[in-house]
């Protein structure tokens, strides 16, 4: 515990304001590398110190390593009552509150959390069942559409009241979405699951529908709110906040902390609104403008304010450094993807070297994760580590998803996707055509399957698979039987037992069995320890150690959590994904018209500034080197695609560059280009012809040897300083009279030798 009020002796002057002001709406701009996350957590501190009691403080961030690690700093502070402060994430919190008041919204306490891969799976049987084409109602769309909904509150029964939607689906000849929606809705009910989106919707309706008894208590419970990344919350989310703070005579005890202008979550749901317009909900609003960046160079800095200055819709603010001036930003220009990837496999190891960086102090960033696969090949071939993220989960694979089957079924036995995965497996004469007998059943009859597999004598089935059903229910009941009496670790062990999972994995000999099998015991070592574990679950009146406990825990589980901070590798990852990170030297590959900013950002003013949020974050990940690549073609879907550099890439000055050798865009605040920017259109688009089109004709490939004196139709007169690269593909290095020396692909920049 830190003496006294020592820990306001670490703030500047505008932290120590933000720690302070403790009542009343209160919104920090926390520009990166700001000491966001120390402002939040001495901000609850401070509170606590004010003679606050901790469980009446409300934390809501977006991953629970992030919670994990603000209360682990709180307690430093205040000892351990800061253990008490209910900070979790959204849909952890939530999740908690919904099983105390599960009974008031029609769901029992016991209900079952579906996963993304459990969604997909109920939506692709009830597109089946309705005889629809998987191709025309694919199963990631409805289930967008379905998340959109809920997120903006529109129930099954408002979607099929709603004439736009409607209308959206028909022109989408996608009609039967909201019978679809209606179904899954339906399902989920009586399966007794939520999925992600319905811990928000459903906690909404409780506080909506219980506005007297459930309303009033969290509300007194919670004195203050406290919102971490407040940029990237829904409009759902914002809707459950404002419950919780707006009513007469609230003293409206609520912090916000977020920076509009890393807001890049739309395709989420996120909405940048939410910050924008905060002001006009709290008028009597306190805001503070955290604008001093401890982690990146000057040069960096510079260019992220140059960069983000392009966004009309923004809080202004100009962020700074005192970390020295540091290197220029380099631009790494490649004539193919596999020159790019082999030229930063190259200056990793240079690094490396000359700086003695380890791998993890490295980061390659790009805008899709198809970028990944030649930095991949270059990196192998220099013996460097890397890791990609955003690659399948750990609770997502198949032996893991079928020992968890048999867990929930022991919490849930009404679980409809659990008990599809595993009634059958390890095999035991229930096939898929039997299982949707049973199910048609069900469905007729109003009722889960469960309810008919408990009394499948009554169906006339023949009588093995009465015998199958009847040893599989029994298998069920012994692991509900033992649910109250023992720990997590036990039951799941004893079920990776019976139910034969644990022996099906352990026979297979092969790499993969033998990998499946280990990961069976990782889960198992995992669970035991859960159990073993004193750290409190994130409620201090939660210590229960059960089946139930650990099922909820793992349910919410985000990618960042399962991160080892020791694994020495280079972080290979989309920005996305790279957003709350930073490390001494960054590469954002890619930079390219129309890969980043995207193709289809292109569309609308409010894409490209949302782009140009996701390029600022990736430019301020970076504390020491950054360096900006692009290349003059790569493949795409199979062919090789000709490439311009990014727009983006011109609205970085001069002054912040190492060089640019003339290749990048100009810079420009006047002109609007292709994109839709400010920004002009790259160099070679503006230049008008030197020449009339119809008077060039361009020489054969062969003819364009090194030394000759040729003519491009818009760049003049030059000389071939060198020519390279695979037959077909051939690059030439020019060096022209008025536009200096260019790299150009001789197949589509067409030159006549003179």
């Amino acid at each position: 515990m830190l003496a006294g009020k020592s820990y306001l002796d670490e703030l500047n002057d505008i932290q120590r304001d933000a720690v302070t002001t403790i009542d009343g709406p209160v919104l920090v701009i926390a520009g990166p590398g700001s000491g966001k996350t120390r402002v939040l957590t001495y901000r609850i501190a401070h509170i606590i110190e004010q003679g606050i009691p901790a469980y009446q403080i409300l934390a809501l961030t977006f991953t629970n390593k992030a919670a994990r690690e603000m209360k682990e700093r709180i307690t430093k502070v205040v000892g351990s009552k800061g253990g008490h402060v209910w900070a979790g994430t959204f849909h952890s919190i939530f999740a908690r509150i919904l099983r105390y008041e599960a009974e008031k919204i029609g769901f029992s306490s016991n209900f079952t959390i579906y996963d993304t891969v459990d969604s997909k799976s109920l939506i692709t049987t009830i597109v089946k069942e309705m005889g629809l084409d998987p191709k025309v109602y694919d199963v990631n769309g409805i289930r967008t559409r379905i998340s959109s909904a809920k997120s903006n509150l529109i129930s099954p029964k408002a979607y099929k009241e709603n004439i736009q939607l409607l209308a959206q689906d028909r022109s989408s000849k996608r009609p039967f979405i909201n019978k679809i929606y209606e179904t899954y809705a339906m399902r989920c009910k009586r399966a007794g699951a939520m999925d992600f989106d319905d811990l928000l919707y459903q906690m909404f309706l409780l506080l909506h529908k219980n506005p007297d008894n459930v309303v009033d208590k969290y509300r007194e419970k919670f004195r203050y709110v406290l919102v971490d990344e407040f940029q990237d919350t829904n409009f759902l989310q914002y809707s459950i906040i404002r419950k919780l703070v707006n009513y007469p005579k609230s003293p409206q005890n609520v912090c916000v902390v977020g920076d509009d202008a890393q807001s890049i979550y739309a395709f989420r749901g996120a909405t940048i609104q939410n910050i924008l317009d905060f002001q006009k909900h709290y008028p009597k609003l306190k805001t503070f403008k955290l604008e001093q960046n401890y982690r990146s160079t000057s040069f960096i800095v510079e260019a992220a304010n140059e960069v983000i200055s392009f966004n009309k819709k923004q809080i202004q603010k100009k962020i700074w450094s005192d970390q020295g001036d540091g290197q220029k930003i380099k631009i790494l220009k490649a004539v193919t993807d596999a020159e790019e990837g082999k030229r930063v496999a190259d200056m990793i190891l240079e690094q490396k070297t000359r700086n003695h960086f380890n791998n993890k102090d490295f980061a390659i960033l790009y805008r899709t994760n198809a970028q990944s696969r030649v930095f991949e090949e270059h990196l192998r071939k220099h013996n460097i580590l890397y890791k990609i993220y955003g690659g399948q989960s750990f609770y997502q694979r198949k032996e893991i998803k079928d020992l968890l089957g048999y867990l929930k079924l022991a919490v849930n036995p009404n679980d409809e996707e659990a008990l599809k995965r595993v009634i059958n497996f390890p095999k035991r004469a229930i096939g898929d055509s039997s299982f949707s007998k049973i199910a048609k059943i069900a469905n007729d009859n109003l009722t889960s399957n469960w309810e008919i597999l408990k009394s499948i004598e009554k169906f006339g089935f023949p009588a093995r698979l009465t015998n199958s059903v009847r040893g599989f229910v029994n298998l069920i009941k012994t692991f509900q039987r033992h649910l109250e009496k023992m720990d997590a670790y036990e039951l799941a062990s004893l079920a990776a037992k019976q139910s034969g999972v644990l022996e099906f994995y352990n026979r297979d000999k092969t790499v993969e069995g033998l990998n499946r099998a280990n990961n069976l015991r990782e889960l198992l070592d995992g669970i035991k320890d859960f159990v073993e574990s004193d750290e409190e679950i994130e409620d201090v009146t939660i210590t229960d150690k059960g089946l139930t406990s650990y099922l909820q825990n793992i349910a919410l589980i985000t990618d960042q959590d399962n991160d080892k901070d020791n694994d020495d590798r280079v972080a290979l990852m989309s920005v996305h994904a790279a957003k709350g990170l930073e490390f001494e030297s960054v590469f954002v590959a890619g930079m390219e018209d129309k890969l980043f900013p995207s193709q289809m950002a292109l569309n609308s003013k409010d894409g490209l500034d949302e782009e140009r949020r996701l390029f600022y974050v990736a430019i301020t990940r970076a504390k020491q080197f950054l360096c900006l690549s692009f290349a003059f073609s790569r493949y795409r879907y199979g062919n090789i695609v000709n490439s311009s550099p990014s727009p983006f890439l011109g609205e970085i000055s001069e002054k912040n560059l190492e060089h640019t050798m003339g290749v990048l865009p100009s810079r420009s605040t006047e002109s609007t280009g292709s994109t839709g920017s400010r920004l002009g259109p790259p160099l070679q688009r503006r230049m008008k012809p030197r020449i009339p089109v119809s008077d060039f004709k361009a020489s054969p490939i062969s003819e364009i040897v090194v030394g000759k004196e040729v003519e491009h139709i818009r760049f003049g007169r030059g000389k071939v300083l060198a020519k390279e690269g695979p037959k077909g593909n051939e690059v030439a290095t020019v060096v022209f009279d008025e536009a200096g020396e260019k790299r150009i692909m001789i197949k589509y920049a067409k030159l006549k030798v003179l």
